[in-house]
């Protein structure tokens, strides 16, 4: 069981971790001020804004995206005072496994512009995230998003806790508000406290078997020399995100009508594309990631790992 304060841990839900993403930020005002209307399961939460002075500004970020601003090196080093990164340290400080108000799982809110619908996030391989994203799937069918493997992308907020997801919601724009994201947002939401709870009560009942798609790799729009896009998504791939990209088909497009095509690297299944377009990675230089459509067996350590920290959820 991890290792505690002596106060009781709760259950960190995040909003807002990016300021122009609207939707879950309305609804934690919406739940702070009538907690009845969000079912928690009996979870003790801590609803959190996440980065209150990009929510003011409905900015991404002010200085460095905060859901990269988690990496152990970045935290420790004295010489790193930006108001993003600074965020992130009081995060850990207030809601840590270890802060003043200590959690033991984490629920982070978050939409897209891309065409994905619902989905939900996981960083690497920690029993804990893989039996709650599991727990999650088996009540919404939502699909599960593996990203691992790229240095470029590290220092996810999930990281410093001991368990927690990304819920994923979206087609939406960037700092527009809708009825229909917010309530697909809260219904993840709930999906995510019931299956903690069945955990923490020795109730959860784990599907047998889980559909992950592994990040490959990411790609980037054709660039000129000074850095600007030199072609866009094709028109037959925008918005096809969840679909097998197969050798030859169009990728991107250029203004004079030149289309350039996906060049497969291996036989086999074709990789699946998600986060097509998404206007938050423009700046990243990923024009869409690459996943590999897999079936995996629920492991039974995933449940004990998940049990283990919803134990802890409530109890002093």
């Amino acid at each position: 069981m991890q290792e505690r304060s002596g106060q009781a841990a709760g259950v960190l839900v995040v909003a807002g971790t990016h300021g122009n993403e609207r939707n879950a930020p309305w609804l934690l005002e919406h739940w702070q001020q009538r907690p009845e209307t969000l079912a928690s399961a009996g979870l003790p939460l801590h609803l959190v804004l996440g980065n209150p002075a990009a929510y003011a500004c409905n900015r991404r970020y002010l200085e460095r995206d905060l859901n990269r601003c988690f990496r152990e090196a970045l935290l420790q080093d004295p010489a790193e005072q930006g108001l993003d990164v600074r965020r992130a340290r009081e995060l850990i400080a207030s809601h840590g496994p270890k802060g003043s108000e200590p959690c033991g799982a984490v629920i982070d809110l978050h939409s897209t512009t891309s065409a994905m619908g619902n989905c939900l996030v996981v960083y690497g391989r920690r029993p804990a995230d893989l039996a709650l994203a599991a727990g999650i799937q088996g009540r919404l069918g939502l699909p599960i998003y593996l990203h691992e493997g790229d240095a470029s992308q590290t220092g996810f907020l999930l990281e410093q806790w001991p368990c927690g997801v990304v819920i994923e919601v979206g087609p939406v724009p960037q700092g527009v508000l809708q009825a229909r994201i917010c309530r697909q947002t809260q219904l993840g939401l709930e999906a995510a406290l019931a299956v903690l709870a069945a955990a923490r009560a020795g109730t959860l009942r784990l599907p047998p078997v889980l559909v992950v798609h592994s990040h490959l790799g990411s790609l980037d729009v054709p660039r000129r020399a000074d850095g600007s896009p030199r072609a866009c998504i094709h028109p037959a791939l925008q918005s096809r995100d969840w679909v097998p990209l197969h050798d030859g088909d169009p990728l991107f497009l250029d203004a004079d009508g030149t289309v350039l095509r996906f060049e497969a690297e291996q036989s086999g299944e074709p990789p699946v594309a998600v986060f097509i377009n998404e206007a938050a990675y423009g700046e990243k230089g990923i024009a869409l990631s690459l996943t590999r459509r897999q079936l995996w067996s629920v492991e039974e350590s995933w449940g004990q790992a998940l049990a283990q920290v919803a134990a802890g959820l409530g109890l002093s």
